[in-house]
């Protein structure tokens, strides 16, 4: 898939900073993300990574900085105003309800309810078009393993589990989709599944924010590697320019080049 790196950025920050009494976690970092790409961010543990990518979901409001979304300025107080905004997060938790059925959770927050009277005043829910909708946006996905919007998510398997939070993603995200350690807790076969979850999500036009520890996930499917270490962009590299030797050298410090 080409990408126009000559475009305004879908999603943009300069400058973030935050610390917490002595400590620095956001050093005045930048950040960059295009329409069509898979941005794999990586960094050591304690690099910050994690508190960039908290900065730009509304999960942390930074100290200074600047965030724009499709050019315009914009400062999120709550993850609610990213997700107003089109920012979805799938946390490495997966944030779902294992109780709830899969419709329900795809919803959570964001029910249909019934048009007129019914739903307007004595606030029934329409469970009937959140299941079409949740059955026929996991068949786009390719889930098809899932039939039954019904059963209750407990009863999944921990990469259907994980479908479940991508489509969830999918459904609500039009500007940015940003995955959290998606295949940390998966075997060989369910991280193979959300791999090519992934790559679907992107090819249906939501660029993709990657935060991975898995070198080779991130080589895979990444279009650019955003290397975090000590608070800050320590440089961009893509698959075809570096090896993983050369991206685990400079979130080490072991190999310089010129931030992006």
């Amino acid at each position: 898939m080409s990408i126009d790196y000559q475009q305004t950025p879908v999603l943009k920050a300069s400058g973030l900073v935050k610390c917490y009494g002595s400590v620095t976690a956001i050093d005045n970092a930048d950040f960059e993300l295009f329409p069509g790409e898979i941005l794999a961010v990586i960094g050591d543990n304690g690099a910050g990574k994690s508190s960039l990518i908290k900065a730009l979901s509304g999960a942390l409001v930074p100290d200074e900085g600047e965030v724009w979304l499709d050019g315009q300025k914009v400062a999120f107080n709550t993850p609610m105003e990213a997700r107003e905004l089109g920012i979805e997060t799938v946390y490495q938790n997966l944030a779902v309800s294992p109780a709830l059925n899969i419709a329900d959770n795809l919803y959570l927050g964001r029910e249909i309810r019934k048009p007129g009277f019914l739903g307007k005043y004595l606030r029934m829910l329409d469970k009937k078009a959140m299941e079409h909708n949740a059955k026929a946006k996991m068949t786009e996905l390719g889930l098809l393993t899932i039939q039954n919007m019904s059963q209750a998510v407990e009863s999944l398997s921990g990469g259907q589990r994980q479908g479940v939070a991508v489509a969830r993603s999918a459904l609500f995200g039009s500007k940015v989709v940003i995955m959290d350690e998606p295949t940390a807790a998966l075997g060989v076969k369910e991280s193979r599944r959300v791999l090519n979850l992934i790559k679907e999500v992107r090819d249906r036009g939501l660029p993709i924010v990657l935060i991975s520890h898995n070198m080779p996930h991130v080589f895979e499917v990444a279009d650019r590697i955003h290397i975090h270490r000590l608070g800050k962009c320590a440089g961009i590299v893509t698959p075809q320019s570096h090896s993983m030797s050369d991206a685990v050298a400079i979130m080490t410090g072991a190999m310089e080049i010129e931030a992006a």
